[in-house]
C-alpha cells in the first residue's frame, strides 16, 4: 500500500511539473503575443469582455508560439561545381577594339549550352605588330556588318600571335551566345579565330595556341566536355558539309572545314588542333 502510495505521489509529481512547464512556456507565448500583438487587433480585443479577450490572447499566443518553434526552411542546395573546370582566361572586351564605332545592331541570340568549339583563322596577314590587333578586328567587324550585312562580327571570340583573347560577337563571353562562324552549326558553338593565314608551312606562335587552349578548356568545361571527345551536331543550312536536318558525329573542339567546304583553319593551324585539344583537356584537369 505504502509502495503505491509513492508511485502515485511521483507520478502526480511528475505530471505537475508538466503542467507548470507548459503553464510557462503558455505565459512566455502570452507575454510574446502581447508585445508582437497589431495595433488593430490590440484595439479589437480592448472591446471584448474580459473572459473573450483572455481566451483570444491564448489563443493568438499558442499561434505565436507555434510560429516561434516551427523549424527553419532548410536552404536551397546549389549544384555542386562541374569537375572539370578551368579557369577563365583574361579577354579583352569588345569596347577596346569597337573604338566607338558600333553599329546599331539587334540583341544578342543565345542557345542553351555550348557543346562544341570551331576554330578558325582570319585570312588576314600574319605579320602584324600585336598592338595593331584592335584595329585588324574593327577592321574585320566593318568588313561583315558592311558588304556581307551581317548583324555583328561572326566570331564569339579572336586571338592575336601573342595569345591576347578578345571577345568578339557581343552578348557575354560567359553566354552561350549564337555566333556566325561555322555555317549550319552555330547553334550550341562558340567560334574561335586566329589572327592571320595559317596555311601550310606557315608558323603558328606558341602563345596563339596556348590562348586558344586554354579559352576552349573554359568554355567547355563549363558544360563539363572533354576537348578531346565528340559531339554529335545537327546541321542547320544544306550549304555547310552536311544537309539541313543530318546529325553528324564532330570533334567538339573542330576546325571550320569539319563543318563546311573550307581549308580553314588553314593546314599549319589544323595540324596543331590535336596538341590543343590535349592542352586544354591538361588544363581542365584530366589526365586520360
Amino acid at each position: 500500500m505504502r509502495r503505491l502510495s509513492r508511485v502515485w505521489r511521483r507520478r502526480t509529481s511528475h505530471a505537475r511539473i508538466r503542467l507548470l512547464r507548459e503553464r510557462t512556456r503558455l505565459a512566455d507565448a502570452v507575454l510574446r503575443a502581447r508585445t508582437t500583438l497589431p495595433r488593430p487587433l490590440l484595439l479589437t480585443l480592448a472591446c471584448l469582455p474580459g473572459l473573450a479577450a483572455v481566451l483570444a490572447l491564448v489563443l493568438y499566443a499558442i499561434g505565436v508560439d507555434r510560429t516561434a518553434h516551427r523549424p527553419a526552411r532548410q536552404p536551397v542546395e546549389t549544384r555542386p561545381a562541374l569537375p572539370h573546370q578551368a579557369p577563365r582566361p583574361p579577354i579583352v572586351p569588345r569596347a577596346r577594339w569597337l573604338a566607338g564605332d558600333a553599329r546599331s545592331q539587334p540583341p544578342a541570340r543565345y542557345d542553351d549550352r555550348v557543346t562544341a568549339v570551331f576554330i578558325h583563322h582570319t585570312d588576314s596577314p600574319i605579320d602584324y605588330d600585336c598592338a595593331d590587333a584592335p584595329r585588324i578586328i574593327r577592321y574585320l567587324y566593318a568588313g561583315q556588318t558592311g558588304a556581307k550585312d551581317w548583324d555583328d562580327i561572326g566570331y564569339n571570340f579572336l586571338v592575336d600571335r601573342c595569345g591576347t583573347i578578345y571577345e568578339g560577337r557581343a552578348g557575354g563571353v560567359d553566354r552561350p551566345v549564337t555566333g556566325a562562324h561555322t555555317q549550319g552549326f552555330n547553334h550550341r558553338t562558340t567560334g574561335i579565330a586566329a589572327l592571320g593565314t595559317f596555311t601550310a608551312g606557315v608558323p603558328v606562335p606558341q602563345a596563339m595556341t596556348d590562348a586558344i587552349a586554354a579559352l576552349a578548356a573554359w568554355k567547355l568545361g563549363l558544360t563539363g566536355l572533354d576537348p578531346r571527345g565528340s559531339v554529335r551536331l545537327t546541321s542547320s543550312n544544306s550549304l555547310s558539309r552536311y544537309a539541313a536536318g543530318t546529325t553528324a558525329l564532330l570533334p567538339t573542339l573542330a576546325g571550320h572545314s569539319d563543318g563546311y567546304m573550307t581549308s580553314c583553319p588553314g593546314a599549319a593551324l589544323a595540324e596543331r588542333l590535336p596538341a590543343i585539344r590535349e592542352l586544354a583537356a591538361r588544363l581542365q584537369g584530366r589526365r586520360s
